[in-house]
């Protein structure tokens, strides 16, 4: 058992981006937060499922050429191989959890958005 606080890690881009709470061994776990107009690249996972719960705002994901707008309280689940895309659209900032499983230390396929 262990427990942590989100303030004791960085997001990716300083105020934005994910941030890793917890990387394997069996699953990773963390939360992201997109400013207005930011994205996250086009992408897949050979093993890991991917799962997001949003926190604040509403974040568009494209899946597989399907466009999903989720919003707070929204789960949205992403299966291994399907391509996903992560875009805030509205004027306020969005955060959500996010978890993969299981763990793989590189799993991301970044590939073009179609």
């Amino acid at each position: 058992m262990f427990t942590v606080h989100e303030d004791d890690f960085e997001y990716r881009f300083g105020d934005s981006g994910p941030k890793y709470l917890m990387r394997g061994p069996r699953a990773n776990f963390g939360v992201v937060v997109l400013k207005p107009g930011q994205d996250f690249s086009n992408h897949f996972h050979n093993l890991m499922e991917e799962n997001f719960f949003i926190l604040e705002g509403e974040i568009e994901f494209t899946v597989n050429g399907q466009k999903v707008l989720c919003k707070k309280g929204d789960f949205i689940h992403v299966e291994p191989e399907e391509t996903h895309y992560l875009i805030n659209l509205s004027d306020v900032v969005a955060k959500a959890v996010f978890c993969l499983a299981p763990y793989q230390e590189k799993d991301k396929v970044e590939v073009p958005l179609e």
